[in-house]
């Protein structure tokens, strides 16, 4: 099982409520449970050409010297140079992990899904929208390829939503809460979960929802936003799922990916747990169920 990891994703955020420290507690976590060295793959940062497939010259421009502008100053995040490098890893991390897809037939991005950011600006702690610029790099190189983005985060991945509508070869699927950031886009299929959503409810309209899917749309790659922040612990919304009804959400995910026949790419997306524990073991049991599921 192919795992897509650096050491370099780390950058000081200030007093924030992104955990960025997360990704190396998950990682050590399933070195613990005993995924070998030889798994993990080493990312390089996303070269301009590859950026430039989503996002804009003028807003690169901006991020590359670290410009406060209308472009990047909805961020929510400091604008560092420490930080746009991690950025651009986490975009290297997922077009890394979709080539080992192409290969494998599935891989785990311990990082990525910054789904909140546009073509031409940031949003929402997401300076690049690595799951974007993935998609097009892939489209690039198969021009018959059909993308699935399965966003299953609290919020709506509304920067992923506006950069391919309008785009054939891509399906764009957001299931999330209604009633909080951020301002919405259309998605190809939207469900607009009210608050206090729970474990039974959730998994039967995810099952409907697939099923709507396989009547529209034949992926040749699916990319899977795992959001940890449907949990009923997290500070930013108000879903109801326990940590089990997340486990079972990634199970649907993996058996619609096979039942497709598509390559899979799993990226961790948000989370915010008051406990930030909880956040780190809903993002190795992602990875452990992806783990176990396609040995």
């Amino acid at each position: 099982m192919p795992f897509v990891y650096s050491d370099r994703y780390f950058a000081e955020f200030g007093e924030h409520v992104f955990p960025v420290e997360k990704y190396l507690r998950v990682y050590k976590e399933l070195k613990k449970r005993g995924v070998a060295d030889s798994e993990f793959y080493e990312p390089q940062e996303a070269s301009r050409e590859d950026l430039l497939l989503v996002h804009t010259p003028a807003y690169l421009e901006d991020i590359e010297q670290l410009k406060w502008t209308q472009r990047t100053m909805f961020s929510e995040l400091p604008l560092t140079r420490e930080i746009i490098t991690l950025f651009k890893l986490a975009a290297g991390g997922t077009i890394l992990a979709t080539e080992l897809a192409m290969q494998r037939g599935y891989a785990v991005h311990i990082g990525g899904g910054f789904h909140h950011a546009f073509a031409a600006k940031a949003e929402g702690f997401c300076y690049i929208n690595d799951l974007a610029v993935a998609a097009q790099k892939y489209l690039k190189k198969k021009a018959k390829g059909r993308v699935l983005v399965v966003d299953l985060d609290l919020h709506q991945g509304n920067g992923t939503a506006k950069i391919f509508q309008g785009e054939r070869r891509v399906f764009t699927f957001s299931m999330h809460q209604k009633d909080i950031y951020p301002v919405k886009e259309s998605s190809d299929l939207d469900l607009h979960l009210p608050a206090g959503t729970q474990d039974e409810e959730y998994l039967e309209l995810l099952d409907r929802a697939f099923e709507k899917i396989r009547k529209k749309f034949s992926a040749t790659l699916i990319l899977y936003q795992a959001g940890a922040d449907p949990f009923y612990q997290d500070q930013l919304g108000s879903l109801a799922l326990t940590k089990e009804g997340l486990r079972q959400r990634d199970l649907r995910v993996y058996e619609f990916a096979r039942q497709q026949k598509a390559a899979l790419v799993v990226t961790l997306g948000g989370g915010y747990a008051y406990d930030t524990r909880h956040t780190v073991d809903i993002h190795v049991t992602t990875c452990w169920e992806a783990y176990q599921f396609f040995r």
